[in-house]
Order: C-alpha cells, then structure tokens, then sequence
C-alpha cells in the first residue's frame, strides 16, 4: 500500500510509532517506508515532536499516601505466603544441605520477590491512578494542535535530518525543530529560503539558536513552492533580494497534505 496517497492511515501509523503502540513486523514496515519516503518520515518526526512536547509540558506527580499503604500491605502479604509456603517445604521435604541451608539465601530471595512486586505495583497503581488525567490531558493538547498541512525534511549533505518544518496556515505560523546536532557560531545566523520554481530564492525568516522555534508566513509564501533550504549567513542574515550569501547546509522538498 502506498500510505502517501493515505494521508489519514499514515497519520494513525505515524503516531503509533511515536507512542510505541506500533510494534513487530509493522514497525520495521514502517520504518523502512520511512527511510525510503521523506513524507512517511516526515510524519513520524511531526509526530515524534508532538510526543516530546508533551512530556516537557507534563508534571511530575507523587503517588498518593494511599498508593504507598497498599503496597506496603501487599508486600507484607505476599512475603508472609512465602513465609508460609517455605515452612510447609521445609516440613514435608528433607532438611537440605550445603548452600541450600543459607538463611541469607533465602531471605535474599524472599527480599527480591518484594522488591520485584513493590516496582510492578508503583506502575500500575500509578498508571491507573493517573490514566484519567493523563487522557483528559492529552486529549486537550491535541485538540490544540496547529493545523498542519505542509511538512518538509531538510537534509544535510549526507542526507541526514537536520530540520523539521512545518507550516499552519490557519495561523500563519512555520515552525521548524531541529533534528540534527548543527550549531552555528555565535557570529552566524541561519536563514530559512523558499525556493520557488521560478524567480529567486525568497528569506522565511531568520532563526535563532532555539531548537524549536516559530517564523510568522502567509500562505502565499509557501503555495506551490517544491522546496526550502537554509544557508549559513552573517549574524543577523542578509536581505531576501541579495539571495543566499553563504553555503546552503540543509535542504528538501515542501510537502502539502492531501486533503
């Protein structure tokens, strides 16, 4: 199946990848196409930046005096049954010998059931506790999310991710994250370009050493052009009708949505 021509199933597949849901021969399906296909890989990276945002934005939270009572009552439970279980052994087996008759050992093992069962239980008491709030949360960030429809991926030389752009025009907004280690000089600045089919390159915008940051854009400055590139300029940049000044780092092709 080609999933470009199936914007909303790519999505789907896209954030199952990125919240882990996606697993065994569908992952590697996935991450295959998206080595392959700069729109399938593009929506993994959209989504992979909006599961990242989320866990910046999210709290940490204490367990209730309440979560850490039922555990304390179900170690202490389970290590009696242990108890319990070790002396009915004891009773109707011969007395064992050697290594086996090491109290150390056996108080080892009875500690380590606990301990096993104290962390399994902070999971999922936790996640139970927490799964309406973090649903609800969710929900709620997602019902904000921009309103993407046009993606690109901007390579390097080596045909590395560097950047990630994408741009809501329903608020005028491009947003690009880097993806890749480049940091320019302190007395450099890159500079986002349109690259039109015809005419010059056109400036977006001038980006600061933010990993994640905004340029404010029409629509009318991304319709129809096939690609955006960066160049490493002066600090500051340099005006949009002189064109790129210095070497282009980061390039490749601007994707609309289907609809």
């Amino acid at each position: 199946m080609n999933l470009i021509q199936h914007p909303e199933l790519l999505d789907k597949l896209a954030a199952a990848h990125a919240l882990g849901t996606l697993r065994g021969g569908a992952r590697r399906r996935f991450e295959a196409m998206a080595r392959e296909q700069a729109p399938v890989r593009a929506a993994a990276l959209v989504w992979q930046s909006r599961v990242a945002s989320m866990n910046e934005l999210q709290t940490a939270q204490q367990p209730a005096p309440a979560v850490w009572t039922r555990i304390e009552n179900l170690v202490q439970g389970e290590s009696q049954q242990q108890a319990m279980a070790a002396a009915r052994a004891q009773a109707v087996k011969p007395q064992p010998t050697g290594w086996l008759r090491s109290l150390a050992l056996w108080r080892g093992a009875t500690a380590a059931g606990a301990l096993a069962t104290v962390f399994a239980l902070v999971t999922a008491v936790g996640l139970r506790d927490n799964l309406g709030t973090q649903i609800n949360e969710l929900q709620a960030q997602l019902s904000a999310t921009p309103q993407i429809e046009y993606v690109a991926v901007l390579n390097d030389d080596q045909a590395s991710a560097s950047m990630l752009v994408t741009f809501d025009p329903k608020n005028g907004k491009l947003t690009l994250q880097r993806v890749g280690g480049f940091q320019e000089a302190s007395d450099k600045s890159l500079q986002l370009w349109a690259l039109p089919p015809s005419g010059g390159p056109r400036s977006l915008g001038v980006l600061s050493q933010e990993r994640l940051l905004q340029l404010t854009a029409g629509e009318g400055d991304v319709r129809e052009v096939p690609a955006l590139a960066i160049s490493l300029e002066p600090k500051g940049g340099v005006p949009s009708e002189r064109g790129p000044t210095g070497p282009v780092l980061f390039k490749g092709a601007l994707i609309q949505k289907m609809i």
